[in-house]
């Protein structure tokens, strides 16, 4: 072989090599280096440094070295939060918030959701804490639980309406004690869909499906 074309060899290999570092899959990647962060964020390893330091972004060192280390869902977290686009990381999983007081009701969905593994879970137990998990975790639907101890449904309803960027957040309410004359004033408030409880498991998938628009 010529040095010509062992060069242009080379020279392939070494572009072959880039755009397969370029397009490393992150998928069951658990724990992240700072440079590994950087490059699923498309940004400098030193801006992911100092967001580390300042506290913006969490993680862990590891004992006996100043080498940090980032987990899956704080990555995925701080991504969200600036609104870095979660492609790159492999996670296509729709965000699902569940809000209800009943341990039971609670355990049950998540269980349900997280088999499934279509979907990203986040649970509240009162209106107070589904604002506040609404703002932090972005969900694309929200099941609501229509009694809540502090304050009802349709008031949940409302403030994850007037918020801008949660426009089309889907809502699907249950509940087992509602007339029919609150299940639409809970759809004038904001939400998509009602179910009445008891309901089947399989039915819910349904609705969560058609809501958001996934194939079965």
């Amino acid at each position: 072989m010529s040095k010509l074309a062992h060069g242009c060899s080379a020279g392939s290999r070494k572009v072959v090599e880039m755009v397969a570092k370029q397009n490393q899959d992150w998928s069951d990647k658990k724990v992240f280096t700072t440079g590994e962060a950087a490059k699923v964020c498309k940004v400098s390893q030193q801006t992911i440094i100092r967001c580390f330091d300042s506290g913006r972004l969490n993680g862990f060192r590891v004992p006996g070295s100043r080498f940090r280390r980032i987990p899956r869902d704080e990555l995925i977290r701080f991504m969200r939060d600036n609104d870095i686009p979660l492609e790159s990381i492999g996670s296509d999983r729709k965000r699902i918030l569940i809000v209800d007081d009943e341990p039971e009701i609670l355990a049950l969905i998540t269980d349900l959701l997280e088999t499934d593994g279509r979907f990203e879970v986040s649970k509240a137990s009162t209106g107070y804490d589904a604002g506040i998990e609404t703002e932090r975790f972005k969900p694309h639907l929200i099941v609501l639980d229509y009694m809540l101890p502090d304050i009802n449904g349709n008031v949940v309803c409302q403030r994850v309406r007037s918020s801008d960027h949660m426009s089309g957040t889907q809502i699907l309410c249950v509940s087992g004690v509602v007339e029919s004359s609150e299940i639409e004033m809970l759809k004038a408030a904001g939400a998509n869909d009602f179910l009445k409880k008891p309901f089947d498991l399989r039915e819910m998938i349904s609705r969560i499906e058609s809501l958001l628009e996934m194939s079965a």
